[in-house]
């Protein structure tokens, strides 16, 4: 039958065929695939938010806000997975946004605090910083495929904003007013602003977030380790932040050094991008092809020629 005979049939309400019925699912699935876009892009709000908060002076909240775009960045990704609905779009998307929430809008905070009435050059450190950032997220789309199965490799431009970003919190505390405030912290911020640069266009192996499981005993120990660390992030976030993002630093860079002072190898090569053994997720069900082709209207088949005459 048809197309146009299917349409007419329709039209004097016969009842839809296999392939009408059909529809309204693979509808259904085109409307799961913005999900993950809506947590990128509510990503990229919190970080032009910041950036506008960080020029009014308002140097906390712009901090708090890199927070909110990183949490973000770390849940639109696992929605994509548990929907089936990653593609090459959402990782380029992702990209352009961490490239403006974790490196643009952190340079602009550090700029504004710390290097806005210092030299007439001083912006340059803030500029180095984003080039890294930028440099490292291109390198991650064509080294790791825009993911990482295993390890980072070089520290993710995420951890680095967000480091730079809960700076200003963590200085509001008790603890830091008592025994590091007199530190030359503006000579402090631009070394390490510059160490944080040279970091994520490393190879230095970087730990992902562990997956949840409960269904074996490094599962369930893993499960109690987040959410220990979930409730400390509730409860007491000006002291938790930057430091959990310093020590994240620190460990992967000791880590890798250790390494290979000691001459010590791994049962595997920290820079092969792999999925753990005992990782019972099927990575190959992360993306799904979407079927449009019901949307191409069927072209029009030239009608065959009369028979010739033999006679």
């Amino acid at each position: 039958m048809t197309a146009r005979r299917r349409r007419h049939d329709n039209d004097l309400g016969a009842e839809p065929g296999p392939e009408a019925r059909r529809r309204p699912r693979v509808q259904l699935q085109r409307g799961i695939i913005i999900l993950p876009s809506a947590f990128t892009l509510g990503n990229l709000f919190f970080g032009i938010y910041a950036i506008i908060a960080a020029t009014r002076g308002d140097f906390e909240w712009a901090g708090w806000f890199i927070i909110f775009a990183g949490i973000l960045d770390m849940l639109d990704g696992r929605v994509a997975r548990f929907t089936r609905t990653g593609s090459r779009f959402g990782a380029e998307l992702d990209s352009l946004v961490d490239a403006i929430s974790f490196g643009v809008a952190p340079g602009v905070i550090m700029y504004q605090i710390f290097f806005q009435d210092a030299t007439s050059w001083s912006w340059t450190l803030s500029y180095v910083y984003i080039v890294a950032t930028v440099v490292r997220l291109a390198r991650f789309n064509v080294e790791q495929g825009g993911e990482a199965k295993r390890y980072f490799l070089g520290l993710p431009s995420p951890a680095a904003g967000m480091t730079l970003a809960s700076w200003y919190p963590f200085s509001q505390t008790a603890l830091f007013e008592t025994y590091l405030s007199d530190l030359p912290w503006p000579q402090i911020m631009a070394i390490g602003m510059v160490l944080i640069g040279v970091l994520m266009v490393s190879h230095v192996p970087y730990a992902k977030v562990p997956r949840l499981g409960l269904r074996t005993t490094k599962g369930r120990l893993t499960t109690a380790w987040i959410g220990t660390l979930l409730v400390l992030a509730i409860t007491v976030p000006r002291y938790y932040f930057f430091s959990a993002l310093f020590v994240y630093i620190v460990w992967g860079l000791v880590k890798t050094v250790s390494l290979g002072l000691l001459d010590r190898l791994p049962d595997r090569d920290p820079l092969l991008d792999e999925p753990d053994d005992d990782d019972d997720y099927d990575h190959s069900r992360d993306t799904r092809t979407l079927d449009y082709s019901h949307l191409n209207p069927e072209p029009r088949r030239a009608a065959p020629p009369p028979p010739e005459n033999d006679t």
